[in-house]
């Protein structure tokens, strides 16, 4: 049976991977991005969207899926300040315009976002919300990026207060808590391989597909709240 996906950042990195990996060949996909994926499946749909503008981009999706039923709802989106994980990374330089635009982009753009879906999501035998965060929005990690933190502890407080609004819709809502992933490498490269360039130091995206596949696989009756993936050598925690 075909599925439909709403995907956002498929452009690189991570959610070009999840672009790859997940759909099947039968399966509808809107893609949300400001520039323009690599997709080469039949029943793809690119939405260009800037999500440092919530409300626009949250118009812009809607008025494409429409009343589309969505079974699968990944947000992927994750902007940090400009010298964040650098040595000289100085909280008192982020610019007003700088802290605005994390805000917008992170936490108002996904809030608005999963809230004119949620209809769509209703309309699915077995729907899942799947937000991508990171170990900066866990308990006592060590990096000094203010803003960057912030918006992922507040994804941790959506998911945590959606799964009460819509547990009487047995809509699974969970986060991925992501360490330091290997980007650079895409899903051609083996997991030997990238294991090998990076030291063992970086997380293969392989290895985050295997969470969001068995999230997705899990019936109504779980919800797979949160799920923590440091990178094994990662210090920060």
């Amino acid at each position: 049976m075909s599925k439909t996906y709403v995907i956002y950042g498929v452009s690189k990195g991570l959610g070009q991977a999840i672009l790859r990996a997940l759909p099947q060949t039968q399966d509808l996909v809107f893609g949300i991005s400001r520039s323009q994926p690599q997709c080469d499946l039949a029943h793809f749909k690119w939405i260009s969207a800037d999500l440092s503008k919530p409300e626009h981009a949250r118009d812009v999706v809607k008025n494409q899926i429409q009343n589309q039923p969505i079974d699968y709802l990944i947000y992927n989106v994750g902007i940090w300040e400009t010298k964040a994980f650098q040595a000289d990374y100085d909280f008192e330089q982020c610019t007003d315009l700088e802290i605005s635009n994390l805000i917008h982009t992170n936490i108002q753009s996904c809030i608005l976002a999963i809230q004119s879906l949620i209809e769509n999501l209703r309309l699915s035998p077995n729907a899942k919300i799947i937000l991508i965060g990171s170990t900066w929005g866990l308990d006592n990690h060590k990096g000094k990026e203010v803003v960057f933190s912030a918006s992922k502890f507040a994804l941790r407080g959506i998911i945590h207060s959606l799964r009460e609004s819509l547990r009487k819709d047995q809509i699974g809502v969970s986060i991925l808590n992501l360490g330091y992933l290997a980007t650079e490498f895409d899903l051609n490269t083996s997991v030997d391989e990238v294991l090998q360039q990076s030291g063992h130091e970086l997380i293969p995206l392989q290895d985050v597909i295997l969470a969001i596949k068995f999230i997705l696989s899990t019936s109504q009756a779980s919800c797979v709240k949160e799920i923590h993936m440091p990178a094994m050598a990662d210090l920060n925690l």
